[in-house]
């Protein structure tokens, strides 16, 4: 059998032994009716672990972001985010289309921030002819920025003056547990001052399904509700809000790992004739290059078929280390990167 490595992103993992033995194994109830007890426990331990007061199993973190959205906000308010978040440009306008609420973007800066001066510019005045700010969203970590990390003080800084407002912040926390294990703190000391949090259970803790949404009784309660006007109300979904138990227990310390072997991959990348990549500039499991070449696609088909999936978008390429990626599987995809960009720069 062919050896594949899948690059593509940390959302392809595959369930641990230990995830999927929970899963058979699962205690389950109708969620809908809040008798499911997995996922009853899936949601206390998300939100003790982030440090909120109540969490909501949802199918995705698309799901968890617009499910923050409609929580914090009205149909005809507006959502302040930066324009490289996966927020604003990554899930099919959802708060538009479907809650009535329009996007405020401001320009990210080069390390996932907003600037401060624009945020408060960007924040209506109380006057009829304009949308009111119902919710200011950070990133973190930064998938557009190969995986930057925003540390508390940055956090601290855009929720000052959210507070200032009484604007609630959001953080889209996608991959929020890679930060917390570089920044070497807990995840509930990083989002200490975040309203409301998502985190992806199916990304870099391997779990197959599911995000989590955490923050204040209030905004939960009214998120169960517009989770269920989103048809994401499921019956029996302890079977998978176990495997999110596992991911917890099990997962999050060893994504140092991934960082590790991340980071192996971009020196290795560095060396190739014909890649443009600063190993330095991504600190978790995220890695972004270029390639010098004018047969973007034939390169990228040509590597799946020699094994090796990556992630070619324009104007770079994407490859995230995960569970399922090893430090010889990292050797192994940065000799066939090299023979093929080399195989393609004679031919």
């Amino acid at each position: 059998m062919k050896r594949i490595v899948d690059f593509r992103s940390d959302t392809v993992t595959k369930p641990t032994l230990a995830m999927r033995k929970a899963m058979a194994e699962a205690q389950v109830g109708d969620d809908v009716l809040g008798e499911d007890p997995t996922a009853n426990r899936l949601e206390t331990m998300a939100a003790e672990m982030l440090g909120k007061e109540a969490g909501l199993f949802v199918s995705s973190g698309t799901m968890g972001n617009l499910v923050a959205i409609l929580s914090h906000c009205r149909w005809g308010d507006e959502v302040i985010a930066g324009d490289r978040t996966h927020l604003y440009n990554a899930e099919a306008g959802g708060a538009s289309a479907l809650g009535g609420v329009s996007y405020h973007p401001l320009r990210n800066n080069e390390s996932g921030m907003i600037d401060l001066v624009d945020l408060e510019q960007a924040v209506r005045p109380a006057d009829g002819h304009y949308a009111p700010t119902r919710m200011i969203a950070l990133e973190n970590t930064h998938n557009f920025y190969g995986g930057l990390v925003l540390t508390p003080d940055d956090i601290g800084s855009v929720s000052n003056i959210a507070r200032s407002h009484e604007i609630p912040l959001h953080i889209d926390g996608a991959r929020i547990f890679n930060a917390a294990v570089y920044l070497e703190m807990s995840v509930a000391e990083l989002v200490k001052d975040a309203d409301s949090v998502t985190f992806c259970l199916s990304k870099g803790l391997g779990a197959p399904i599911g995000s989590v949404l955490c923050g204040g009784h209030e905004t939960v309660e009214r998120g169960r509700r517009m989770r269920k006007m989103l048809g994401g109300a499921m019956r029996q979904v302890g079977v998978v809000a176990a495997a999110g138990i596992v991911a917890l227990e099990t997962m999050v310390e060893r994504l140092g790992d991934d960082h590790a072997n991340a980071r192996r991959l971009a020196v290795g990348l560095s060396k190739i004739p014909g890649i443009s990549i600063d190993p330095d500039s991504f600190p978790t499991n995220l890695v972004f290059f270029t390639v010098d070449t004018d047969r973007q696609s034939e390169l990228a088909r040509c590597l799946d078929e020699r094994g090796v999936k990556v992630l070619p978008r324009s104007p770079r390429w994407r490859m995230v280390a995960h569970n399922d990626i090893s430090t010889d599987d990292v050797d192994y995809a940065l000799d066939v990167i090299d023979n093929t960009v080399r195989d393609f720069a004679i031919s």
